[in-house]
This record gives structure tokens, C-alpha cells and sequence, in this order.
């Protein structure tokens, strides 16, 4: 009986009562504190991620808070939950109703599925603008789970039962606020004359990448004869033959779903498609005129209004253009250069909002292990706040892309025309963190300094308009019916 008081006293912490939820509801009588929840939740889950264990983790979060707290993204778009429940939260207050101020101030939220399940979640958050955006926590439920591992919510399946869901909540009062940095990307690319309307079947394409709907011919961004899409990311933005490594896996994913239930079978699965892509034997398989250098020519903004190529040297196979220091399952490309580095070709540490993109390159995966070393890390190319790929007819049909996970296979010009892609510094959003984060902020006390970090080393003014651009995620972004939400996981 003790036990059971205690657990009802700690979950009071995280109750909303009925009224703040539901537009119109009685005010009740409830075992929520007249001052409101220390930690309020909205628990979004993608219950067809990490194969049953969405599901489970459906039941339990359901059966632990309160009605109307937790949300089934599969029912019900993010969108339309908090744009309903802000509006209520907002009414309340000008009403003077403390619970509801209370929760405002406090609201956190917990987004359940895989990297791309958590990308839509902060697309969303992002779009509606809200007065006091919450912080997000991300429950690893994905292969790869980089976002999560990123902030310290560990990488490996959480368990589904009310113990584990109980230490995750215990987490989420306990974490801290962190700022990122999120990133607009645009692509543009000619309407073809002849064949197909849409260079790119939309439902190969990233769901943030706005598959479903394009720039509106109004959209300061549209260009007559174009077709452009854009949409956001968060962790990375990669292209070449990880890329492609990553679709060939999705690709097997969509056709045998089956074979995808336990993420100890898919990352095996995952490590197989590497070598029978040719990602480990590259200079045997992969032939020269595929290399990053000879498909694009890549220019950087290290300064505003200034544009500069980079130098890409000819064996690199992979670029990635990343935020967080996580990637292909928690690995850190980027590592921290040592102060002759910084000092030699002006590098910082990876920050998470200092506003900056690390740009690194990989000749194959044998390169690419190094990040399992101490220190180890790619080739790095290049930080920037804008980045820009232009691919001109060449020796390649297509190419490979990459945003947070989510791969697609990309057309390139077959004649004299230019397919463009350009990423630039959008704004940030509210992540919360563990104290196990690798994550590292330019304004946290505890974060590696540019003077006092010493590890070894192998190896014209933009339009304020670009800052309030939306990602699409919101309102005007639907996943269509027939698109499975696993493959957001």
C-alpha cells in the first residue's frame, strides 16, 4: 500500500488535469496540486515504431497519466493536438486559471518513434510559433537513434513496462533545457520537358523534405519552371554512398516489413547491405566519377554574404553536413580538433547552437571506423551557416541523399540545366537533455571552451523573412494515408 501512495504521489507530478486538455470541459475536483503539476507532459507516441514496442508503450503511458495526455500519431497529427490544446491554454490564462498558467510555464513533451517520428515533432513545434515553445524528450524507438543519443536518452529500445516508463518520466523532470540549432534546406530542380511531372516519386522523399506539398507559386522562394521543395533538419544532412547504404535498407525494409521487428536484426541487416553495396571495398565498386568532387560543386558561407568553394578532395565518396554530434548510431565524425587545428584553419568545437554546421567527408566505411577510435574522426572539410550543392550534367544519373535518416534517391541533370541544394540557419528549438548528453552548448559552463579543449588529432546580408520561413510540418504538411508511419521510425 505504501508503494502504491508513493507512485501516485510521484505521478501526480506529471498529471494535467481534464479542463486544461479539453476545450470546455468542468473544472473537476482532482488529485492535481492547486498549483498545478511540478512537470506536465504531452507524451506523443508513434505506436508502429521498433516493431511492438510502440504499441506497448502506448498502453503503458496511457495507463500511467492522465485521459487526453497521451496521443497516437498514428490517430492524430501533432499539429492539430497542440494547436487545440495551446488554444485552450491561452484561454485559461486570460481567465486567470493557475493550473493552466502553471502548465504553460512548465509543459514538457516526449516524442516516442525514431529519428524521423522526432524531426516531424520539432518541425511542428517549430511552425506553430508558440508563445512558450516546450522542450522536447525523445524516446529511442528507431535504428539508428541519433537524436535521442544526442541528448543523453541513450540509443538502445527502452522498456515498455510501467517501471521503465516511470525511470523515463523521473528523467524528464530531472532534465535540463538546451537550445539547437535547426536548418532550412531548399531544393530546386528544372520541370522536365518530357516524361514524368515529378522528377521524384513523392513518396520516396523525406517527409520534411515537403513530399506532399511544394512551394506555392506565391512562396518567395518558387522560381517559374520549377519544381522547389524545402523543408528542415535537425542532426544531419548527408549525401553520397552512406546515403545510398541507407536507402538500399529501407528500400528492403518497404518490401519485407516483416523481417524489420527487432533492432538488433536491422542494424545486422544494415551492416550487410555496407558490403554488399561495395561501402567497405569503395575503390573497388564505387567508381571515381560517383566521388563527391565530380557530381557537385560545393560553395560554404563562412561569413554572411560571402560565398567560397570548398575544396573536396577527389577520393571522398560521402559528405556530411552535421549539427549534432551524432551519427550512423551515436558516432561523432566531427570529433574536437586540437588547438593547432583551431588556430591553423580557424575550426571550433561541435556546438549545438553556435549557428555553425561541421562539413565532413568519407572515402569508404573503412574511414569511416575510425570514429571507434579514440578521437578519431572524419575528414573535416569545412564549418559554415550556409551551404550550397550545385549538380550539373555529368558522369551520374543520380546521386544518393540523406536528411535524419530518411534516404532518396535523387535525379541529376541529363542536360544543361542545375539542380540545386542549399542549406541555411533557420532558427532553434528547445530539446531537453540528460546529464549523459553529448550534446554541448556554446552557453553551458560545462561545455568544452575553445581555449582549454586539448585533445589529439590524427588526421550579401540574407532576408530577416528567411528566419520565420515555416518547415511545413505544421498545418500545411500531412503524412497521406497510404505512407506507413514504421518508415518514420
Amino acid at each position: 500500500m505504501a508503494s502504491q501512495t508513493s507512485d501516485g504521489n510521484f505521478m501526480r507530478n506529471f498529471w494535467i488535469p481534464k479542463h486544461v486538455l479539453v476545450p470546455e470541459s468542468a473544472v473537476e475536483s482532482s488529485d492535481v496540486d492547486v498549483d498545478g503539476p511540478e512537470c506536465p507532459v504531452l507524451v506523443f507516441v508513434n505506436s508502429k515504431s521498433g516493431g511492438q514496442l510502440g504499441g506497448d508503450l502506448l498502453k503503458t503511458y496511457r495507463a500511467l497519466l492522465k485521459e487526453n495526455q497521451v496521443f497516437d500519431l498514428g490517430e492524430e497529427a501533432p499539429d492539430k493536438v497542440l494547436s487545440r490544446i495551446y488554444a485552450n491554454l491561452e484561454n485559461l490564462r486570460l481567465q486567470g486559471d493557475r493550473i493552466a498558467i502553471k502548465v504553460m510555464e512548465k509543459l514538457r513533451l516526449i516524442v516516442a518513434g525514431g529519428d524521423g517520428t522526432a524531426g516531424w515533432l520539432l518541425g511542428v513545434v517549430c511552425d506553430l510559433q508558440l508563445s512558450r515553445p516546450p522542450p522536447i524528450a525523445t524516446v529511442p524507438l528507431g535504428t539508428g537513434n541519433n537524436l535521442p543519443f544526442a541528448f543523453g536518452w541513450g540509443k538502445k529500445n527502452p522498456g515498455t513496462d510501467e517501471q521503465s516508463v516511470k525511470s523515463f518520466l523521473n528523467q524528464v523532470m530531472k532534465a535540463k533545457d538546451m537550445k539547437i540549432d535547426n536548418w532550412h534546406i531548399l531544393m530546386r530542380m528544372r520541370i522536365p520537358e518530357k516524361g514524368a511531372c515529378d522528377p521524384i516519386p513523392p513518396l520516396e522523399l523525406p517527409h520534411s523534405l515537403h513530399a506532399f506539398h511544394r512551394v506555392s507559386e506565391a512562396d518567395e522562394l518558387s522560381m517559374e519552371g520549377c519544381h522547389t521543395f524545402r523543408g528542415g533538419f535537425w542532426n544531419y544532412f548527408s549525401m553520397g554512398m552512406d546515403a545510398q547504404i541507407s536507402y538500399a535498407f529501407h528500400s528492403e525494409r518497404k518490401l519485407h516489413p516483416e523481417k524489420f521487428k527487432n533492432q538488433l536484426v536491422n542494424q545486422s541487416t544494415y551492416a550487410k547491405l555496407g558490403c554488399t553495396q561495395g561501402w567497405f571495398f569503395a575503390p573497388l565498386f564505387h567508381p571515381p566519377s560517383r566521388n563527391i568532387a565530380h557530381l557537385a560543386k560545393v560553395k560554404i558561407m563562412k561569413r554572411h554574404g560571402h560565398w567560397e568553394d570548398l575544396s573536396i578532395p577527389s577520393s571522398i565518396r560521402s559528405i556530411v553536413c552535421l549539427n549534432l554530434p551524432s551519427f550512423s548510431g551515436g558516432l561523432n565524425p566531427w570529433g574536437t580538433p586540437n588547438k593547432h587545428k583551431r588556430r591553423d584553419r580557424d575550426l571550433t568545437p561541435p556546438y549545438v547552437d553556435d549557428g555553425l554546421l561541421e562539413v565532413v567527408g568519407f572515402r569508404d566505411a573503412w574511414h569511416g571506423l575510425v570514429l571507434l577510435s579514440p578521437n578519431g574522426h572524419g575528414t573535416r572539410l569545412a564549418q559554415a551557416h550556409r551551404i550550397r550543392f550545385e549538380f550539373h550534367k555529368g558522369a551520374a544519373e543520380h546521386t544518393f541523399m540523406r536528411i535524419d535518416g530518411e534516404p532518396w534517391k535523387q535525379p541529376l541533370p541529363v542536360d544543361d540545366d542545375t539542380v540545386l541544394v542549399e542549406i541555411s540557419h533557420h532558427g532553434q528549438v528547445n530539446m531537453l537533455a540528460t546529464h549523459e548528453s553529448k550534446s554541448k552548448s556554446v552557453n553551458d559552463p560545462s561545455s568544452p571552451h575553445h581555449h582549454d579543449v586539448e585533445e589529439d588529432d590524427s588526421d550579401d546580408e540574407e532576408s530577416k523573412a528567411d528566419e520565420f520561413r515555416k518547415f511545413g510540418a505544421a498545418e500545411t504538411f500531412k503524412i497521406p494515408d497510404e505512407v506507413d508511419l514504421a518508415h518514420l521510425s
